[in-house]
């Protein structure tokens, strides 16, 4: 059987599984590199190591904030352990044959069996990443239980198949905290395990990731985003190293617009951080109040009475009470 055989080779097109030929996705390309936060990336090495016979490896989530770097922290760890990396986008319609393979038409009227990212990793034995996880209904979870288990294996009912994956397949999943996931039910939860999470860089790494992925912006404008954002991770506020890119790419680009009558470049930040973000965010400590208030740090306790009368009603069940607490 294919796990146990060498991995196939990462350029190859096809594979054949119980006589069914399967059309293989391509592998991931992008460049992983992690900066900072390296505790992190050994936890993530841990989990996809086997330590004896008899071992699996596990499949991690990985827990933060929107555009903190999950995705980047699972390619990079794929790097450093030179495998093949695909990437599957979890989404609120992905159907279990999505996640597996799909039949579509070829020429002549015939069909081909397209294996998906996750199905390519597990034939080719490489790192599958499902991103943002918690976005799939239970429906799509229910059919990778068996994989995410000691079994190591999914069942296609398309394809007639049943998919066993290699001993160097590894997976990990990114997940999302906001209104528009899903409650993943505890017996996936139990096989994603452990969690990792990622928390906002420090300010020296944090530079280091924008001078990364913007070499060309200016030290001006680089200390302007980097302030922004350790103040806003102060803060508790959401806004992302992502944020800050892209802010400071947009800034960038006004200034470089019209050489002939530049912008200033305090005023291409501002305007640039206020079109990225909104016009709360050129007010940090104003945001940050108007959410912990939004989150009943700064009500009042009601009692029952205040369901039924204003507060200055003399009808108010309270009314009485605090004229004797001013006696």
């Amino acid at each position: 059987m294919i796990r146990d055989s060498a991995p196939l080779p990462t350029d190859a097109r096809t594979a054949e599984v119980d006589g069914v030929t399967l059309h293989l996705s391509r592998p991931d390309a992008s460049e992983g590199k992690w900066i900072g936060q390296d505790e992190v990336l050994k936890q993530i090495h841990a989990c996809w190591l086997v330590v004896g016979e008899g071992d699996r490896p596990l499949t991690p989530r990985l827990v933060g904030t929107p555009g903190i770097g999950k995705t980047t922290l699972a390619v990079a760890a794929a790097r450093q352990r030179n495998q093949p990396l695909y990437i599957y986008q979890c989404t609120a319609d992905t159907r279990p044959e999505d996640l597996l393979i799909t039949p579509v038409l070829a020429e002549g009227g015939g069909i081909k069996y397209h294996a998906s990212p996750l199905v390519t990793a597990m034939l080719t034995g490489g790192v599958c990443l499902l991103d943002e996880g918690n976005r799939m209904s239970e429906k799509s979870w229910a059919s990778l239980a068996p994989l995410l288990d000691h079994r190591r294996y999914a069942e296609s009912v398309i394809a007639g198949v049943t998919l066993h994956a290699h001993d160097d397949f590894r997976c990990a999943v990114t997940m999302n905290a906001d209104e528009s996931t899903f409650e993943i039910p505890d017996y996936i939860l139990s096989r994603l395990q452990p969690t990792l999470t990622i928390g906002h860089p420090e300010r020296e790494d944090e530079l280091a990731i924008l001078k990364y992925h913007l070499p060309f912006a200016d030290d001006e404008a680089l200390d302007l985003t980097v302030e922004f954002l350790q103040k806003s991770h102060e803060l508790k506020l959401d806004f992302s190293t992502r944020d800050g890119l892209n802010v400071l790419r947009y800034a960038m680009k006004r200034l470089a617009a019209d050489p002939e009558h530049p912008v200033a470049k305090d005023v291409a930040w501002r305007e640039a951080l206020i079109a990225c973000l909104g016009e709360e965010a050129a007010d940090l400590d104003d945001l940050a109040g108007k959410k912990r208030r939004s989150l009943g740090g700064g009500a009042v306790p009601m009692g029952l009475g205040d369901f039924f009368f204003d507060p200055d009603d003399p009808l108010h069940p309270d009314a009485d009470d605090e004229d004797d607490d001013d006696d």
